[in-house]
C-alpha cells in the first residue's frame, strides 16, 4: 500500500467523521479498527443490526447508521479486523504495525489520528472477579452484536450509562432485578451550580428524565447513595449487598453489572509519549491537545473520547473538526464549516460539569479495602500496592517492577487508574504528579508466527 496522507485508529463515531471529512478534501485516507464492521462500541454493528434491535437500542444508536452509511460510501480504505500493536514516528510522518489476516503489516503517513474512545472505569469491589459480575458496558455490547439480554441483573455504580442500559433492558421486556446507585445525595447539591450552563444541552437532561421517567413506570427499585457495596458467592456470583440511606440490603442475583463512567483510552498516546494532564473532575488522564485535536507530538490528533470524554455526538463533531484540519495543514483550502464545529462542541459541552459532579466516582470505587483485587491479570490486591508505595515506589511504574501490576494481557487497561490512584493516596500526592503506567509495544498481543511472517516493505 503506498503512503497515505492520514491513517485513523479506530472506527467509532470520531474515527469515522474524520475519515469521511478528510476524504472530501482530497486526502488519501486508511481507517485500521480490529472490530468485523464500523461503528465502535457505541454504535456497535450498527451497520448489520435487525431494525427491531435498532428500535429497542434507540434513537441515538440509529443515529450512527447514518455516519456509518456516509463512512463506507467515502473513499476511505477500511481495513477491518486490523489490530494496530505499535507506532514509530519516522521521517516527516508515522509508520503503523498492525496484524492483520494471519500476517503483520506496516503503512506509512503522514498524519495520524487517534480514534481509539474510552474506557469504562475500573471499579474494584470484593468480589468483582466472579463469575457472573461483568461491566454495563459489556451487558450493552452483548444487546448490540448479538441480541443476548443478560438474565435480571442487578446494575451497580453510577453514570447515563447504568440508565441508559436499565431502560434498554425494560423496552425488551427483561428488566433490571435494581439498580444500585453510588452517587451520594452530596452530589445532587454540588451539581446544581453547574445546572444553568448544563441547560444549554437540555436535550442531554431531558433524555435522563425520560430514562428515569420510564423506570419508575417499569417498577425497577432504585437504591440510591449505596455504600459498603459488596459482591457475594463462592464459585459464582450469589447475591449483591449493600447499606442505602441507612438501611442493609441483600439482592439474590447470577448477575450484575458494574459501571463508574469511562475513561480516555491512553494506549496510544502513552505510547507516542504525547503529553497527558490529569483533569480533576473526570478523574481521568486526558492529553494535552489544541482545539482541533493536535497533540503534542506534532501531526498527531486525538478525536473523540480520547481527548476528554464527551460523548458520541461531541465524538462525531470533534472527528469532523479534526479531519478538515488535517486537511488544511496538507494544503487543501481552509473549510468554513470549522467554526461552526468548535461552535457546535461547545454547545454539547456545557451539560459535562453537571454530569462529571453528580456521578463522580464513589469513595469506595477509589479507595477499595486492602483485601480487594485491583489487578485481575496478576491477582495483586489493593493492600499489596499500598504496601509497594510506603515502600518507596513512587509511582505505578515502580509498582509495576515490585509486583507485575499492569504486566498481563490487559496492559493495565482495567487497573491503570486504580493503580494510581492507591499511590497517590499512599504517598499524599496528587494523581497528577504520581503518573501513570509506561506503555511499550505491543499495545496488544500477538502470536510469534505474525512477527515471523512479518514483511517490512509489504504493499
Amino acid at each position: 500500500m503506498t503512503r497515505q496522507d492520514l491513517c485513523i485508529v479506530g472506527a467509532g463515531p470520531a474515527g469515522m467523521a474524520a475519515a469521511v471529512a478528510a476524504t472530501e478534501a482530497g486526502l488519501r485516507v486508511t481507517l485500521l479498527d480490529e472490530a468485523p464492521r464500523p461503528g465502535g462500541q457505541i454504535y456497535r454493528d450498527v451497520t448489520r443490526a435487525p431494525a427491531a434491535r435498532q428500535t429497542l437500542l434507540g434513537p441515538d444508536y440509529q443515529a450512527g447508521a447514518d455516519l456509518a452509511r456516509a463512512f463506507g460510501a467515502s473513499e476511505a480504505v477500511h481495513l477491518a479486523g486490523a489490530t494496530v500493536w505499535h507506532i514509530e514516528e519516522i521521517e516527516a510522518g508515522f509508520a503503523l504495525s498492525y496484524s492483520h489476516d494471519g500476517r503483520s503489516h506496516v503503512i506509512e503517513a503522514d498524519a495520524l489520528v487517534v480514534a481509539t474512545g474510552a474506557l469504562e472505569r475500573p471499579m474494584p469491589l470484593p468480589g468483582w472477579t466472579l463469575p457472573g459480575v461483568t461491566t454495563t458496558g459489556a451487558l450493552q455490547i452483548l444487546m448490540k452484536s448479538a441480541g443476548v439480554l443478560a438474565e435480571d441483573p442487578v446494575l451497580v455504580g453510577c453514570g447515563p450509562l447504568q440508565l441508559l442500559l436499565a431502560a434498554q433492558l425494560v423496552a425488551a421486556g427483561r428488566p433490571p432485578r435494581a439498580i444500585v446507585e453510588t452517587v451520594p445525595m452530596a452530589n445532587y447539591a454540588r451539581a446544581m451550580k453547574h445546572l444553568p450552563r448544563a441547560l444549554r444541552g437540555l436535550g442531554y437532561l431531558t433524555k435522563g428524565a425520560g430514562l428515569l421517567a420510564k423506570l419508575r413506570r417499569a417498577g425497577v427499585p432504585i437504591y440510591r447513595d449505596a455504600r459498603d457495596i459488596e459482591l457475594e458467592g463462592r464459585e459464582r456470583l450469589e447475591a449483591v449487598s449493600f447499606t442505602s440511606r441507612g438501611k442493609t440490603h441483600r439482592i439474590e442475583t447470577a448477575s450484575a453489572g458494574l459501571h463508574h463512567g469511562v475513561v480516555p483510552n491512553q494506549q496510544v498516546t502513552r505510547l507516542m509519549r504525547c503529553a497527558h494532564r490529569w483533569d480533576g473532575r473526570q478523574k481521568a488522564f486526558v492529553p494535552v491537545c489544541d482545539s482541533y485535536g493536535e497533540s503534542s507530538v506534532p501531526g498527531l490528533y486525538v478525536a473523540g473520547d480520547g481527548a476528554g470524554i464527551r460523548g458520541a455526538r461531541s465524538a462525531a463533531l470533534a472527528g469532523r473538526l479534526t479531519g478538515l484540519r488535517v486537511a488544511e495543514k496538507a494544503g487543501r483550502r481552509a473549510s468554513p464549516e470549522i467554526t461552526s464545529l468548535q461552535r457546535a462542541l461547545a454547545r454539547d459541552a456545557a451539560v459535562r460539569p453537571f454530569l462529571e459532579t453528580l456521578y463522580a466516582p464513589s469513595a469506595q470505587a477509589l479507595a477499595p479495602s486492602d483485601d480487594t483485587t485491583i489487578c485481575r491479570c496478576e491477582e495483586v490486591t489493593a493492600g499489596q500496592i499500598r504496601a509497594a508505595a510506603r515502600a518507596n515506589a513512587p509511582g505505578p511504574n515502580q509498582v509495576k517492577s515490585f509486583l507485575r501490576t499492569g504486566m498481563g494481557p490487559c496492559q493495565g487497561r482495567v487497573c491503570g487508574l486504580a493503580v494510581t490512584g492507591l499511590v497517590a493516596e499512599s504517598s499524599g500526592r496528587s494523581p497528577g504528579d504520581t503518573g501513570y503506567f509506561r506503555i511499550r509495544p505491543p499495545l496488544k498481543p500477538l502470536p510469534l508466527s505474525e512477527l515471523a511472517a512479518f514483511t517490512p516493505d509489504d504493499e
